[in-house]
C-alpha cells in the first residue's frame, strides 16, 4: 500500500464549495473526491498507469 503524504492546499472559495458538494454526491470525503479527481486527471493525461482499484 502506497504511503500517503499530507500536504496543504490554497483552494479558491468557489472550487472547493463544488468539490465538497461533488465529495457529498459521491459519498466521499473531499480529500479522497481530490484524489479521485487527481488521479482520473493523471491517468487521461498518460501519466500514469491506470489502476483497478476504486476510490
Amino acid at each position: 500500500m502506497a504511503k500517503k503524504k499530507s500536504f496543504p492546499l490554497r483552494i479558491n472559495e468557489d472550487i472547493l464549495s463544488a468539490v465538497q458538494k461533488w465529495a457529498a454526491d459521491d459519498l466521499r470525503s473531499v480529500n479522497a473526491q481530490i484524489e479521485f479527481i487527481l488521479r482520473e486527471a493523471l491517468q487521461k493525461s498518460g501519466r500514469i498507469k491506470k489502476s483497478n482499484k476504486k476510490a
